[in-house]
């Protein structure tokens, strides 16, 4: 390489680090302006640049990968409807479509067109979950998709800067909450006026007059780097089948992964067919978290874009729980999908072992509640999702995190955010000692948490939790992770799903899953089980039971 092409590839990177920093104002002004606490103190979003053919060149970190990646097929939806050569400057294209978006209807994906001096450069497209979306509300009791909320097509809310008020009136008479619904609107359409600025001041910076050379270059570069790191991994099929809780009754994930010289195939055939509940997957959402589980194991440090996730394609059986179609429902469709790195991490553990934890809790552990203000007299006045997480699987060499979102990377809600929104008093909200499965490395540790209505009044909890009765399972010896709970302070168990009361007096008791253990449990270092008596993370009689270790 001579001096001049290595200063051109030296520009180009730098060129490239600075779109990363775009999309990274462009997440944060999102999360900053957001009305939903889900977004605003938990980051549940996704922002990222696309170029004029729908491929993504880069995605903010902030953000979790279930909005980011189906986000990424989303944009291709959007020009496929509004092609590029009838955009206009102050447009502004908005859906909530399961199937064209990120999964269900509790996410808005807006895409922007992005101008410099008047020529069409590329597109900013953001997500972020609301809280109420109308319908029955965030559950999995729906039968179908109509049921659980407004649904929004393919429309423009805005065309050269006017706001579509018509749509913007629909969506608040479709919500319980009006005004924090509208505020997210508009806190997306800001978020990607930010991008769309941010990205002219570069073009202006670096002479640019269109992104054609550096897009080439990120997706190009990307591609090849995952190759390499494919490369690594031995050829061959690798299987694995996981069982879930389900609605009504368990479900099977299996996964087929095959590693090639071209790259790796998941293929979920002879998974359990869809459920009438609301915790179906569209197709966009599974591969979302598959691609993101391939990339965790093979690829972690290579940047998120087209070419990086070009090499990793998913299949699914038509109507399966992993490819529903319109109209399942399919508002609870993390709970599934989020299972499906660690599906795809027990394919890869018998390629590469040392790259790949045990299993963890997985899904979030989001609690939505309904109550009522005092003052008001509709009975759901105030819906609210406090973010909780259990464990995460131990990882060769390292325990696995406590109270941790993976794979969804979603933080938990403040107790004073809950105190502050719904009338409830937060009495617990601790680490649950024991909950981590054994092993040489043990797993991330749970909560428990207790929570009652602070006004006298019951409230209803919109139930959608997994890791109950199938808990996260221990690899090479290591113990499984604490199985989840749900029920009330009365001593009366609650389901994992549906729509249950808590009476007003009463306290709901949730216990979230610990992660598994990896290795012999007898083969941890004895600092290790000191230092987690120490901390009250495991009891005496696991020290001495479960380790081995003389507690005297």
């Amino acid at each position: 390489m001579n001096r001049h092409d290595a200063l051109s590839e030296i520009k180009m990177q730098i060129m490239w680090n600075r779109l990363l920093a775009v999309v990274e104002e462009q997440a944060q002004t999102l999360m900053r302006s957001a009305f939903s606490p889900i977004v605003r103190e938990c980051g549940d979003l996704s922002a990222g640049i696309f170029d004029l053919k729908g491929r993504m060149l880069a995605q903010a970190v902030t953000g979790t990968p279930g909005h980011v990646n189906s986000m990424a097929e989303s944009v291709k939806h959007f020009i496929a409807k509004f092609p590029v050569e009838t955009m206009r400057e102050g447009d502004i294209y908005i859906t909530n479509d399961p199937w064209q978006g990120t999964g269900h209807l509790n996410d808005f994906v807006l895409t922007t067109p992005a101008y410099h001096h008047g020529s069409l450069v590329g597109l900013f497209s953001c997500t972020s979950h609301l809280i109420d979306i109308g319908g029955i509300g965030f559950g999995p009791d729906a039968n179908d998709v109509h049921a659980e909320g407004i649904y929004i097509p393919m429309l423009k809310l805005a065309e050269n800067g006017v706001i579509n008020h018509t749509l913007m009136e629909m969506i608040k008479a479709n919500t319980r909450m009006p005004v924090e619904s509208e505020g997210d609107v508009y806190s997306l359409a800001a978020c990607n006026d930010i991008g769309c600025q941010r990205l002219s001041e570069m073009m202006d910076e670096f002479e640019l007059t269109d992104l054609d050379n550096l897009a080439h270059h990120i997706i190009e570069n990307s591609r090849q780097a995952v190759l390499n790191r494919i490369a690594d991994v031995p050829n061959g099929v690798y299987r694995n089948t996981m069982t879930v809780d389900g609605y009504d009754h368990a479900l099977d994930l299996v996964a087929t992964t095959t590693v090639s010289d071209v790259g790796i195939h998941v293929d979920y055939d002879g998974t359990s067919p869809m459920s009438k509940f609301g915790i179906n997957v569209p197709l966009a959402y599974t591969t979302a978290y598959t691609v993101f589980g391939l990339g965790s194991a093979i690829a972690p440090d290579i940047p998120n874009n087209a070419g990086s996730l070009g090499p990793f394609t998913v299949g699914a059986p038509t109507g399966s729980i992993l490819n529903a179609l319109y109209p399942a429902a399919v508002s609870s469709r993390h709970v599934v999908g989020q299972m499906l790195p660690d599906v795809v991490f027990g394919c890869l553990r018998q390629a590469v072992p040392d790259r790949v934890p045990a299993e963890g809790t997985s899904c979030l552990w989001t609690i939505t509640l309904r109550g009522q203000v005092a003052g008001r007299n509709d009975a759901a006045s105030v819906t609210f999702n406090a973010v909780t997480n259990g464990g995460t699987g131990a990882r060769p060499g390292k325990d696995g995190l406590s109270a941790t979102a993976y794979p969804s990377g979603v933080r938990g809600t403040p107790v004073e955010i809950t105190e502050s929104t719904l009338p409830v008093i937060v009495w617990r909200k601790e680490l649950r000692p024991d909950s981590g499965g054994a092993g040489r490395t043990r797993g991330g540790h749970g909560q428990t948490i207790e929570i009652e209505s602070s006004n006298g009044a019951p409230l209803e909890i919109l139930a959608a939790f997994d890791r109950i009765d199938h808990p996260p399972r221990g690899r090479d010896g290591g113990a499984d992770g604490a199985a989840g709970y749900l029920g009330l302070k009365s001593g009366e168990k609650l389901r994992g799903k549906g729509f249950q009361d808590i009476p007003a007096g009463d306290r709901l008791v949730v216990l979230t899953p610990g992660g598994a253990g990896l290795g012999d449990a007898a083969e941890r270092a004895a600092q290790s089980i000191e230092s987690d008596l120490k901390d009250g993370l495991i009891s005496r009689d696991a020290a001495s039971n479960l380790y081995g270790h003389n507690v005297d």
